[in-house]
């Protein structure tokens, strides 16, 4: 545990003894009241079918940013927009998914017609356009044109007319400055529109999880296929799926081909393009007439991925850090030792869809940058049995308050991380306010418990373990306090 190598006076710095003893007893009266039955409740609210999994954009994201924002505003903590509401917007479209659709295989070699299953064999496109298409597949690898890069999955095949399936992410995996030139074609956006560009009637993407990260495409029609029914398309081929696979990303050489096999793939959806949403931003004001000028944002995102075909709950990704935070934000309104800096709680919309809401609050930020402390956030935070801090190696000032709380209080394993340059796409909210140049904390577990159904109709609060979410809020009201009131920290 990385909190075991500190100092022991450091550790002490920011326990509760640094406090007088009536203020220690008001600490802990308010730290013993977090409980995981209220955490579970809510986690439990925010994933039922009223709120139709939360995807950004929808009615129902809407109305579970409502239902936060009454939460904060029962607990005394204030909105934080400057226009006296807790709601920041931004523009967000989305597709509702009105039936899962199906994906059948017609014909090939060695195959009888086949009508795949959902959810077991494949979801529906989250923003397919809605409709039926059939053609010959022909499996093109990664779907990338890089002519700088002397690659070109499409180079010796013609999809025109045809549906291809292709693989997501990059072939080239190292996480060094070579990949930043292939970084423009690690988007979803761009595969989709590159095969549509060629001509492709749709796409099979061997990528079992609902994904509202997609442009809408106008009359494009596509679904996410397991692995195992992508080996089956292979099936009769010269070729094993995973085994070609392998042989692109070892040698980083197109491998394509056609699977002598014809598919249909039928969407029901319904396009949204001029819908918004939005982040719920509360605050806690300072306490100290000086200090209350700078700010810690912690934040996660509320959305999840909607109702693809059925209800995706998102109880673990991200009811659980969005409950989290509440409960935090709920202490420390209610807590008698009051943070001297002022708490900025920030539920991010649109991380699903591209990670628009933290986007936002980087570009139009409710707090002067100048002045945050840092920002912390969490993600899926409600399945393990300890904890890790990303990037707090390298921030000892802003781990040391948590890590002697843990110490003193929770007693979890609890790990840090040093800050390490990603050279790949921002994949949470963090890693937005990292590249916009604050510092920032990832508050993740360790240690799963129970199996991880991620972007998945399983992903319910079955997936939780309620005892880690209390700890987790636990050391977010004692942690967060400590560095609040800690006269050392510095802005720099």
């Amino acid at each position: 545990m990385y909190f075991k190598y500190l100092p022991l006076l450091l550790l002490c710095l920011f326990a509760t003894s640094a406090y007088p003893q009536d203020q220690q007893k008001e600490i802990l009266k308010t730290f013993h009241s977090i409980s995981s039955h209220d955490l579970l409740d809510n986690a439990a609210e925010l994933s039922s079918a009223k709120y139709g999994g939360r995807l950004s954009g929808s009615p129902g994201y809407q109305a579970a940013a409502e239902w936060v924002a009454d939460q904060l505003k029962q607990a005394g903590v204030k909105p934080g927009m400057s226009d006296g509401t807790y709601f920041q917007y931004f523009p967000n479209a989305y597709s509702d998914v009105l039936n899962p659709g199906s994906v059948t295989l017609l014909a090939g070699k060695n195959n009888k017609k086949k009508a795949y299953k959902f959810p077991d064999d494949y979801f529906p496109g989250s923003n397919s356009a809605s409709g039926t298409v059939s053609g010959e597949v022909v499996y093109v690898g990664f779907g990338i044109s890089a002519p700088e890069l002397g690659y070109d999955d499409y180079q010796n095949v013609d999809v025109k007319g045809k549906i291809v399936m292709l693989e997501s992410g990059l072939p080239y995996s190292a996480n060094d400055s070579t990949q930043l030139k292939w970084l423009k074609y690690t988007y979803h956006n761009y595969k989709f529109k590159r095969a549509k560009e060629l001509g492709a009637v749709g796409l099979l993407y061997v990528s079992k999880i609902a994904n509202p990260n997609v442009a809408y495409v106008d009359g494009f029609v596509y679904a996410h296929i397991s692995e195992a029914v992508a080996e089956e398309l292979f099936t009769g081929t010269s070729q094993k799926y995973a085994g070609m696979r392998g042989s692109i990303t070892k040698s980083i050489q197109p491998n394509s081909l056609e699977l002598n096999k014809k598919v249909q793939i039928s969407a029901s959806t319904k396009h949204f393009p001029d819908s918004r949403s939005c982040n719920v931003v509360g605050m806690i004001e300072g306490s100290d007439p000086k200090l209350k000028a700078e700010a810690i944002i912690l934040g996660a995102h509320l959305d999840a991925v909607g109702s693809p075909g059925s209800l995706f709950p998102g109880a673990l990704d991200n009811a659980s850090g969005s409950v989290d935070i509440l409960a935090a934000a709920k202490a420390l309104a209610a807590s008698g030792v009051k943070p001297a800096r002022t708490i900025v709680f920030i539920f991010f919309g649109g991380e699903e869809c591209g990670l628009f809401g933290s986007t936002k609050s980087v570009e139009s930020p409710v707090w002067p940058k100048e002045k945050v402390i840092c920002m912390i956030n969490l993600d899926m935070v409600g399945n393990g049995t300890g904890f890790n801090f990303a990037n707090g190696k390298s921030f000892p000032e802003l781990l040391n308050p948590f890590s002697a709380a843990n110490d003193k209080y929770i007693h979890r394993d609890l790990i840090a991380t040093e800050v390490r340059l990603n050279y790949g796409r921002p994949r949470t909210d963090g890693a937005v306010f990292e590249k916009a140049g604050y510092k920032t904390l990832g508050l993740w577990t360790t240690g799963t418990v129970k199996t991880v159904y991620y972007h998945h109709p399983l992903d319910n609060t079955d997936a939780l373990t309620p005892e880690i979410m209390e700890d987790a809020a636990k050391l977010l009201y004692l942690g967060i306090l400590g560095l609040a009131n800690d006269q050392n920290i510095s802005l720099q």
